[in-house]
C-alpha cells in the first residue's frame, strides 16, 4: 500500500490527547462538552477524522505482539508534541505510527468486557454511550460507513448517537440490529438474543435471515431463539433496572430469578426445592445482594439456608434438608 504523508500539526496532537482522554475507564459531562466545544473546530475535526482513519487502517494489526506493547504503553501517557514529525500510513509503517500518535487504545475500536458482578459506562468516539452488565463482552469497530458492535456475550445498554449515515449495527450469534440514533438494550444469554427498544427505532433480523428486518416501537422487546423471534411487549424501567443496580422480578419463577440473580455472583445460590421452583415471585434487589434475595425467598416459600464450605449457599425445601 502507497505511503499517504501528512505534517504533524498542533491539532493531530490534541486530537491524540482527546483519543487517549476518552479511552479511560469513566469521563464526567464536562469532559464530553469540551470535547465537543473542541471539535467544532474545522481544523479539529479533521484532525480527529485523520486519526480515526489511521487507526481504522492499522487496525488488522492489532492482534501482533510489537502492536499490544504500543497499546499497552499507550495507555500510561499522552502523546509528546513534535512538530517536524511525518507519520505514514501503511503496512510497514503501522507500529511507529501507533507509538509515535499514541491513539492506538480508543473508543472507535477495541474490545471491552466486565467479569463477574462488574458493571462498566462505555463513551464511544461517536458519542455514543455503552453501560456493560456483569459478565460481558462487546468489540467495537467503526468504520466510514456503518459503527459495528459485536457483543459476544452478556448484556449492554445502548444510548446511540444520531447520524444517519453512518448506521450503529449489534451483532450477536444469534442477531442483528441496527439503529440510527436510539436508546435499547441487547441481551446475549446462551441460545437466545433479546432486544429492548426504550426510545427510538431499531430494526432486528436473525443472523442470516433473507427477510425484512423487524421493526421495533419503544417498549417492545423481541427474544430471538434459533432463527425465530418473539415480539412482546414489555415495561422498559423493568426490563432495563439493571442499569441502576436493580434487580426486578414481576411474577417472574423462582428459578429464573435465581438464575439471574446468580449472574452477580462468584459464589451463586444453588435452588434445590424443585416444588417451588416454578413458583413466581416478585421484588426489588440490589444486584449482588445474594443475603437480601436468599432472606426473601427463604421467607415467602418457607425454605431452608444452607451454606456450604466453599461458599455457596443453597435454597432448600424443608423435607430436603439434610439431603446433602
Amino acid at each position: 500500500m502507497p505511503a499517504q504523508e501528512h505534517r504533524r500539526t498542533a491539532a493531530d496532537d490534541q486530537a491524540a490527547e482527546w483519543l487517549a482522554r476518552l479511552g479511560t475507564r469513566s469521563i464526567s459531562l464536562d469532559t464530553v462538552h469540551e470535547f465537543a466545544e473542541w471539535r467544532k473546530d474545522p481544523a479539529n475535526a479533521e484532525a480527529y477524522r485523520r486519526v480515526e482513519q489511521l487507526w481504522s487502517e492499522s487496525g488488522d494489526l492489532a492482534g501482533d505482539p510489537d502492536i499490544q506493547a504500543a497499546l499497552d504503553s499507550a495507555r500510561q501517557r499522552r502523546p509528546k508534541r513534535h512538530g517536524r514529525k511525518i507519520f505514514a500510513i501503511g503496512l510497514a509503517t503501522a507500529v511507529a505510527a501507533s507509538v509515535a500518535l499514541c491513539v492506538v487504545l480508543w473508543q472507535g475500536r477495541g474490545v471491552y468486557e466486565t467479569g463477574v458482578g462488574e458493571q462498566r459506562t462505555v463513551q464511544l468516539a461517536d458519542g455514543s454511550r455503552v453501560q456493560l452488565d456483569t459478565a460481558s463482552r462487546l468489540r467495537v469497530r467503526f468504520t466510514g460507513e456503518q459503527r459495528l458492535i459485536e457483543l459476544s456475550e452478556g448484556q449492554a445498554f445502548f444510548e446511540v448517537a444520531h447520524n444517519a449515515e453512518r448506521p450503529f449495527v449489534v451483532s450477536t450469534a444469534d442477531a442483528s440490529v441496527t439503529a440510527v440514533g436510539t436508546v435499547f438494550e441487547v441481551r446475549h444469554i446462551g441460545s437466545e438474543t433479546r432486544v429492548v427498544l426504550v426510545s427510538g427505532a431499531v430494526d432486528v433480523a436473525p443472523a442470516g435471515a433473507r427477510s425484512a428486518p423487524q421493526r421495533l416501537r419503544p417498549n417492545q422487546q423481541t427474544a430471538i431463539t434459533r432463527g425465530k423471534a418473539r415480539l412482546s411487549t414489555v415495561n422498559v424501567d423493568t426490563a432495563t433496572s439493571w442499569t441502576d443496580g436493580e434487580l426486578t422480578f414481576v411474577d417472574t419463577p423462582l428459578v429464573e430469578a435465581v438464575a439471574e440473580v446468580n449472574r452477580y455472583l462468584p459464589d451463586p445460590i444453588i435452588l434445590d426445592a424443585p416444588a417451588v421452583a416454578a413458583t413466581p415471585i416478585n421484588g426489588v434487589f440490589r444486584s449482588g445482594d445474594r443475603a437480601a434475595f436468599v432472606s426473601a425467598a427463604a421467607h415467602l416459600l418457607s425454605l431452608s439456608v444452607i451454606s456450604e464450605p466453599d461458599g455457596q449457599v443453597r435454597l432448600v425445601s424443608p423435607r430436603n434438608n439434610g439431603g446433602g
